[in-house]
Order: C-alpha cells, then structure tokens, then sequence
C-alpha cells in the first residue's frame, strides 16, 4: 500500500543547498579524513539498514508461522488501501467505517494477540512439562516440573524481558531461532510419519472430513500442538517438544508487541513514554499469565479466539471494506470472492461461538493418548483376534519408543 521508499542522499548541508538551487559548481575534491568519515557513514547505514531488512524478514517468517495467514485478504487489504489513499489496515477501517469501525477493528486487534498469548502460554506449560518429567530421576509430581512453574518462570525469564524492547527488530535474532526450530519439527514430525505410518491400526470413520464439530475446528487448526498425538515415552517428539516449547515462547514477543502497539494508538496517540511502555507491558503479560494459570484447556480458548477474532479480522471486515469501497461491477472477481468470503465468515463466526458454548469439547489436558497403553484393545477392529492386537499394539508401541 505504501508507495516505494525515498532516495535519502547523504550530502553535507552546503552540498544540499546547492542540488536543492541547482547551480552548477565545479567538482570540489574533499579531504581524506572527510572522506573516509563519509564512507564509514554510508557504511554505517547500509549495515544498519540490511540488519533492519533481516530483521523484519525473520519477524515476519516468525509471525507467519506462529498465526497463520490468508492470502486473498492481504490482496483485498492492499486494494483496499490504494482505494482509500490509506496505509494501514486501521486507518482502511477508520476511512470506510469511520471511528466506530476502528474501535472494533482495535477491539478485535488486540484481543487476538492477547489470547494467543494465554494459548502460547498454556502450551509452553504444558508441552516442557511432559519434556521435564522424562528426566531420569524426577518425581512427575514435582512442583519445579508442573506446568504453573514453567509458565512463571518462562515470563520472568524469557517473554517478559523479550517483549520490553521497543523496537521489534531487536527480535529479529529471536525470531531466526525460532524459524529455524519450526524447521527441525516439521522433521521430525515427517519422520515420525514415516516410520509409524506402517503400524497404525485401522480406526473406523477414519477418512470422516466434516462432523457437525468442524466449525469449532477452524479456530484450532492454526495453533493445534500435533505432538498430544504422540506417547511420552517416545524420545525424538520428546526433543521435538522442546524445540516446540522454545519456539511458542520465542514467538510470545511478537503478540506482546501488538497488543502494546494497538494500547498505544487507541489511548497515547501511538506513543508511549518509556515508563508507560513498560507499565503497559507488564499488565498485558501479567493479566495474560494469570489467565493461562487458570485456564488448562487449550481447546477452548483456540475456539473462541479463532471464531471472534480470527474470523471478522481475516474475512469479513477485509471483503467489507472492498465492497464498500470498489467501484467494480458485481461480476468482477474480486467482489464475487468478497460476496463469498464475507457471509462464510459471518456463519462461522456466530455458529463457531454458539457451538463453542453449547458443546464444549472434552478437555483432555495431560492425558495420555489411548493407543499409549498396551492394554487397550479399541485400536484395531473388532473382528480381530485378542492375540493380533496384542501384537500390533506391542509392534506399534516398539516402533515408537526406540
């Protein structure tokens, strides 16, 4: 949406005085000291502007992976933009809807970081805590181990100092970590999918797409932790828990910064003061951390940011802002899949929430998953014999654990 940035020459005062009058001047040789110190100058600032450009990339890889995107509502932001002469999705909203809309566009703004800031923190307790327990010689009823001590002591140590910086490229290292570890669990996520693959029982209604739960699915599949589905006893997804763990409190900052940034243009103008910006900070994460000490369940707080948050912010107030704004006939393509976009994520988002309310899904926190356990024989089918799933349990339970 933003035009292309401008040419910043770095001339002396004189020098801009003259391009500025447009005299001709003959070329006048500087000296060496002045020269080499303008060299080191443009050096300085090539560096520093290609550190800014890593920088941004990582934080921006990072915030990809960790939220998730969809990519004709970018395109229809975009259009949105050059349409309303605007720059940023908040003044769209405030061009087209004036300041009711962009309340609720901050509203929505904020909340979604915020609960994925809980959910980060719900996740990180409880994936390093199955992580911990796998130490030799640790009770797994020590409290050090238990989910609200990870959750503390990874605020104090890890989120909370990272989310102080006031400048997001200073996470740009962090958030090159973070891609990096994302990497090595789609490893061993795709390893473990090839050697288990062979074992796994047959289960009916396996290839079953849609129940009458699949729009409570759609706020979850962003976030979901696919490493629940596997037995504790299993050491590479147990080192994939850890890459997992640090991964989700890397990618904590970056939520932080949201919820400050829309803190500070509704309420200070979009600047804080430096004792502002670190009170600010510290009630968003210590509210968010309190809640994630409460709060053990993750389903239920994926569902209700996915379908009140994600929903309006990814389809419906995009497609409505081009609709109200394009001057395109009916039949153009981008108002068609504006017309279609716009009433799916209004029917997901009312009947997500009445479904998340209505029928909870069971909360399964810390349980171990059924085909974990070598007694359970509902794995395979029931015309089978006691002896064949004694073996395949035992076969499945052998390639897992070694």
């Amino acid at each position: 949406m933003r035009a292309g940035p401008r040419r910043q020459h770095l001339l002396p005062p004189q020098d801009n005085r003259a391009a500025m009058g447009y005299q001709r001047q003959d070329p006048v040789i500087p000296p060496q000291r002045d020269l080499d110190d303008r060299e080191t100058l443009v050096s300085e600032h090539e560096y520093k502007e290609k550190t800014c450009q890593s920088a941004a990339l990582f934080n921006v890889v990072n915030s990809i992976i960790g939220s998730g995107i969809i990519d004709f509502s970018l395109i229809l932001l975009i259009k949105g933009g050059a349409l309303s002469g605007t720059d940023t999705y908040q003044s769209l909203v405030n061009k087209t809807f004036g300041f009711p809309g962009y309340i609720l566009l901050s509203v929505l703004q904020f909340l979604y970081p915020f609960i994925a800031m809980i959910s980060y923190n719900i996740i990180a307790g409880d994936t390093l805590s199955k992580v911990f327990q796998r130490i030799p010689g640790v009770d797994p009823e020590n409290v050090f181990i238990g989910r609200h001590f990870i959750i503390g002591l990874s605020t104090v140590t890890f989120t909370l100092p990272l989310s102080l910086y006031r400048n997001i490229a200073k996470l740009g290292k962090v958030s090159l970590i973070s891609t990096g570890l994302t990497t090595l669990i789609l490893g061993i996520v795709m390893a473990r999918a090839i050697s288990l693959g062979p074992h796994i029982p047959k289960t009916e209604d396996a290839w079953v797409f849609a129940k009458p739960n699949a729009i409570q699915a759609v706020g979850v599949m962003s976030f979901g932790d696919l490493f629940e589905n596997y037995c504790r006893n299993d050491d590479l997804v147990t080192f994939g828990r850890f890459c997992y763990g640090v991964t989700v409190i890397l990618t904590y900052p970056m939520e932080c910064f949201v919820t400050r940034e829309v803190i500070a243009n509704v309420f200070f103008g979009g600047n804080l003061s430096s004792v502002f910006h670190i009170v600010v900070t510290v009630m968003v994460i210590t509210v968010a951390t309190l809640v994630s000490l409460l709060i053990d369940c993750l389903g239920i707080v994926l569902e209700l940011n996915g379908v009140l948050c994600a929903t309006p912010l990814i389809f419906i107030i995009p497609s409505a802002c081009y609709l109200k704004l394009s001057e395109e006939p009916r039949t153009h393509s981008d108002k068609i899949m504006s017309y279609v976009m716009l009433p799916i994520g209004a029917a997901v988002m009312v009947f997500g929430f009445v479904m998340a309310i209505t029928n909870p899904q069971d909360c399964t926190h810390g349980q171990e998953m059924f085909y974990c356990f070598p007694d359970n024989f509902s794995l395979t089918n029931t015309s089978e014999s006691h002896i064949q799933q004694t073996t395949q349990l035992s076969i499945l339970n052998i390639s897992i654990f070694q």
